[in-house]
């Protein structure tokens, strides 16, 4: 038998996941996103990535503004939906994910119970890991808490960023979704109480302050915050000669050997590089982008800008 899925999602992450239940054997009865958002300049509304494809897909789309909205509610219960899978979409309250009879499952981008929250795939390679994954589990009263379906592994290389993770964790975790979604079907999972874990990471949102380098820091973990949070929300600092001062986002980095003799967040500029000192050696900064610039390498930048010696990053 097939299943009667109710999909809920919003960004590019989610589209892989519907779009390998939409070419199985179950039916996707109705897709949940989030309404459209003004963006750009113009503040024009645009549609989310999962919108966009159940709209190609002829697919039945709700947008509710609240999810514990009666009128939201009552679609739900006539869809008569086997079950929702979800995948990075909003806290759901029980009344939704209580409904279907075989429950509602989520899909995490980490290896649960670490990296519970809402930037899982930045704090892993923020904080250095070399390994990370995706999990399948039921939702429950609690955040990322629920018991856990299916897990799997990838490793993290020094070389990749958070958007490049991203991609590979959104593929792998389409297979992980239609692998659960088939097992529960088939009745042949058993749900796994989350394992206790004497040190747990969490993953919480990202904001502007926590975006910021501190170059008192050590240059390896400088340079994994970097990737970390590359290409978005992005790593920045203050390029400052004591008296103006403007916001420079970092967008790629590399070690360098040696140790800096300079005071952290002293810059050595050359012509075709662009080094800036940190707690226990150098970092070489290799893309960035000045507050209404446009987004480039280091050697353009320092070929239309203009420094003296006064000037540092903190």
């Amino acid at each position: 038998m097939s299943l009667r899925i109710v999909f809920m999602g919003t960004p590019r992450f989610a589209v892989a996941s519907l779009d390998a239940l939409c070419h199985s054997e179950h039916e996707v009865v109705a897709v949940v996103t989030a309404p459209d958002k003004p963006a750009g300049r113009g503040k024009k509304s645009l549609p989310s990535e999962v919108k966009r494809y159940a709209l190609q897909k002829g697919l039945k789309l709700l947008q509710p503004p609240q999810l514990k909205s009666p009128d939201f509610i009552a679609e739900l219960k006539r869809l008569e939906a086997d079950l929702q899978v979800v995948v990075a979409f909003r806290i759901l309250p029980a009344v939704v994910w209580a409904m279907p009879p075989a429950g509602t499952c989520n899909l995490h981008a980490s290896l649960l119970p670490q990296y519970r929250g809402a930037a899982p795939i930045h704090w892993a390679i923020i904080n250095g890991e070399t390994e990370t994954g995706v999990t399948t589990f039921f939702i429950d009263e609690h955040v990322d808490t629920g018991p856990v379906l299916m897990c799997e592994k990838i490793p993290i290389t020094q070389a990749e960023n958070a958007g490049e993770l991203r991609d590979k964790l959104m593929r792998l975790g389409a297979e992980v979704v239609l692998k659960t979604v088939c097992a529960i079907e088939r009745e042949s999972l058993t749900p796994k109480v989350q394992p206790r874990a004497e040190r747990l990471k969490t993953a919480p949102k990202l904001d502007r302050k926590s975006c910021r380098l501190n170059w008192n820091d050590t240059a390896q973990h400088l340079f994994d915050k970097i990737r970390g949070l590359s290409p978005y929300p992005t790593a920045w600092t203050m390029l400052t000669d004591g008296q103006i001062q403007y916001p420079i986002k970092i967008f790629k980095a590399a070690r360098c050997a040696g140790r800096a003799e300079l005071n952290p967040g002293s810059l050595s500029l050359e012509k075709k590089a662009m080094r800036v000192a940190t707690r226990d050696g150098w970092l070489s900064i290799l893309e960035l982008q000045a507050a209404g610039k446009r987004r480039m390498n280091a050697v353009d930048f320092l070929n239309g800008a203009h420094f003296n010696k006064a000037f540092y990053l903190r």
